[in-house]
């Protein structure tokens, strides 16, 4: 019998797919001193099979240096390199000048700052068909907003760790703890909005010893916050004679979100004491405190906190004046996200599978798929499902 005759057979040629590469350039904004990711998490990435590229010097704001990410791979290029990558993850508002330098077809990871944008950034980014997604607004399966949330939990936690330090400081606070001393009455910490900033200031506070009472309309807010601080906090409506006294006699004044716009009027700002500390967590949306200076904690030192009215102060941004627990936060919700795009194989599907993700999207394909972007641009907004069902 004879035996078989091996013959020739063409096989298929093994083709790496290409490397996805992830830009991190450095901030040029004073005003945000976070960064997306650490070194660990870029380690992840590179795990993971992407290959990252950082600006020198991006990372200074979170005091790790170049070497750190270098030694996990991460390469460090110029800012014109780290924004030619497949998708760019910059926090602050994009400049004209760096939206030029993205790539035909790039993603663009960033915040919203819908007060900053301009209509010649926002055209670059049409003609580059650039898909422009604000973390701020990604949902979960779950309807959550894990990377806003995630900040507003620690603009909560950053607001009391400042006050606290504030208080304590001989010369120039008052000298005082937040309380927990037997038989020293405790400071008084007064929370407009009970939103998840307020539920995390208020556990902050409590375990700190301080008498806590939360103000907002909506009682399903403050049911729950209640429900988590537990009997330590003491939640009422907004009532304005309510309200006023809390201000009068509080050592600690936080302004987090409400669902409708309110406002502290300059009159209740007057009566409050003497060296109060006040905060505003949802400044960049509706000030809260509309007669007072604001100080931006990203960009200054806090002020003496001993004088009277007219040197009271109020202070903005407090999660930026921790951005390295902001950027170990973000790394966390990044790449948890990046998991969803690679167990999508591609962005754009992605977009077509994850409806958290795409509602986020400002700008897809060369158009306008955000109402508020369209507006400012006169343009008609197109719906992003439409045009994914043609891509």
């Amino acid at each position: 019998m004879n035996s078989p005759t091996p013959l020739e057979q063409l096989i298929r040629e093994a083709v790496s797919p290409r490397q996805v590469s992830i830009g991190l350039p450095a901030s040029l904004s004073t005003a945000e001193r976070r960064f997306p990711l650490t070194p660990e998490a870029a380690a992840m990435l590179v795990d993971r099979g992407f290959a990252v590229k950082m600006e020198s010097g991006a990372s200074g704001t979170i005091h790790f240096s170049d070497e750190a990410y270098a030694r996990h791979g991460v390469a460090i290029v110029d800012r014109a390199e780290a924004f030619r990558s497949d998708i760019v993850v910059y926090l602050p508002p994009v400049s004209e000048a760096d939206a030029q330098r993205l790539k035909r077809g790039a993603l663009l990871l960033g915040f919203e700052h819908a007060e900053n944008r301009t209509v010649r950034g926002l055209k670059i980014l049409l003609q580059k068909a650039v898909t422009a997604i604000a973390l701020d607004k990604i949902r979960d399966t779950a309807n959550k907003r894990p990377f806003a949330d995630i900040l507003r939990e620690i603009d909560g936690r950053a607001a009391i760790a400042i006050a606290s330090a504030l208080l304590a400081d001989a010369v120039h606070g008052k000298g005082i703890l937040l309380g927990g001393v037997a038989g020293v009455v405790p400071c008084e910490l007064t929370l407009i909005g009970a939103d998840l900033a307020a539920l995390a200031a208020a556990r902050s506070a409590i375990g700190l010893g301080a008498t806590v009472r939360v103000f907002d309309n909506d009682m399903y807010r403050l049911r729950n916050l209640t429900a988590a601080v537990g009997q330590g906090v003491i939640a009422s409506a907004l009532h304005p004679r309510v309200l006023r006294s809390a201000l009068r006699t509080a050592d600690i004044v936080i302004g987090c979100s409400l669902r409708r716009q309110f406002e502290v009027s300059s009159e209740d700002v007057a009566e409050m004491k003497k060296g109060v500390l006040t905060f505003d967590l949802g400044h960049m949306s509706s000030p809260m405190f509309p007669s007072m200076p604001t100080v931006d904690l990203a960009l200054a030192s806090p002020c003496d906190n001993t004088g009277d009215v007219a040197t009271r102060v109020c202070y903005v941004n407090a999660g930026s004046a921790v951005p390295r627990t902001a950027a170990m936060a973000l790394s966390n919700t990044l790449l948890t996200m990046f998991d969803d795009i690679i167990a999508c194989d591609t962005a754009l599907n992605a977009l077509k599978l994850m409806p958290g993700l795409r509602c986020a999207a400002y700008t897809f394909l060369g158009k306008p798929v955000s109402a508020d972007v369209a507006q400012l641009l006169g343009m008609r907004a197109v719906d992003i499902n439409l045009l994914l069902q043609f891509s």
